[in-house]
């Protein structure tokens, strides 16, 4: 009979392989206990591995429009917020313009004038806002400051203003020949100069560098909202025609008649701006509007997409846990085996 033997170094490199390849199945079995899915799509699922792909994709892109919607949320948020102040400016200064109808009393006159002053820069302050770095009324031209502060000194609103006056009438508005200027001259020159100069193509040169393109925003695969307005909507030149109106002419030195026809005037544009203004906040709470209902259909077709993913990707947790269990128990009990194998040696029978 013939005898052969095993030595225990191979026994021990056996041991070892065995150890190994059940370290490296416990880390597997681990990860899907921990997940919920399969530690290697690929080699799980073979062929059907395209599927799990493609629901992957449609969930990481529709948490991306998600995502874009929150940024969209958020300027519309700061425009809304700015619209506020734009609005109560109007509001304020219509009602300055109310309270000196009809009166030619100097103080009042001066009162009046410093209001609409006041509700002039808060509106500018407003239109000039910018969010994330871009401003909210500037259209597609969002990193340009889109109104000119036409209080400030030398601006070229207020430039093209006072040219403007002189070449009609030949003197300046603080002009005491102002005087004799009568209502029918002075009705002209609002409707056939002055107006066109903030309706037509004067107000891009010297008021607005906006753009009459609004940024847009994609909220769902299919749907578009536009996210901004700008500078260049009907209620905001409304608002600078009655606010230049209110700053120049209104406690110029005029007749009492010419006033009340100019100030008369001035009340009809600044309604209108007010009306324009919230307008716009309207459209604007529209956007919003949509926007919420975007996301409500984003995050039901991300939990049915998710449902599915769950059904080709999603191992049994029990059986995983149950398996892994098992592999540790395996392994200890090799490490105890290798152990013992490593204490065998011909000195212990000699």
């Amino acid at each position: 009979m013939k005898t052969s033997f095993v030595s225990n170094l191979a026994m021990q490199n056996a041991m070892r392989l065995t150890i190994g390849r059940g370290q490296n199945e416990i880390q597997k079995l681990n990860t899907e206990v921990v997940t919920g899915r399969y530690a290697d799509i690929g080699l799980a699922l073979g062929a059907k591995a395209s599927n799990s792909v493609t629901l992957n994709s449609d969930v990481s892109r529709l948490k991306g429009i998600l995502d874009s919607n929150a940024l969209v949320t958020q300027r519309l948020s700061a425009a809304q917020a700015s619209m506020d102040v734009m609005s109560d400016a109007a509001q304020q200064m219509l009602e300055a313009f109310i309270s000196v109808n009809g009166s030619d009393d100097a103080n009042r006159l001066l009162i009046a004038q410093r209001d609409v002053e006041t509700a002039l820069d808060a509106f500018t302050t407003a239109a000039n806002t910018s969010s994330n770095g871009e401003y909210l009324f500037a259209g597609i031209n969002t990193n340009t400051q889109p109104l000119e502060d036409f209080l400030a000194p030398g601006s070229p609103p207020k430039v093209a203003f006072d040219a403007t006056f002189l070449g009609h009438f030949g003197f300046t508005q603080d002009d005491p020949a102002a005087a004799n200027i009568t209502v029918a001259q002075m009705n002209n020159f609002i409707t056939t100069v002055l107006e066109p100069a903030f309706t037509g193509a004067a107000w891009t040169t010297d008021w607005s560098s906006a753009s009459d393109t609004n940024v847009s925003s994609r909220i769902l695969k299919n749907e578009i909202v536009d996210s901004s307005t700008n500078a260049n909507v009907e209620g905001m030149r409304n608002f600078a025609l009655a606010a230049v109106m209110g700053v120049e002419l209104i406690n110029s030195p005029i007749s009492a008649e010419v006033r009340a026809s100019l100030n008369k005037t001035a009340i009809e544009y600044a309604g209108a701006a007010v009306t324009g203004i919230d307008n716009e906040r309207s459209m604007l709470g529209v956007s919003e509007n949509r926007i919420t209902k975007a996301n409500t259909a984003l995050e039901s077709q991300i939990r049915i997409l998710t449902l599915h993913l769950g059904d080709v990707e999603g191992v049994d947790p029990y059986e995983a846990s149950t398996r892994m269990n098992s592999l540790l128990a395996q392994v200890e009990a090799s490490y105890t085996l290798t152990a013992r194998i490593q204490q065998m040696s011909l000195m212990n029978y000699l």
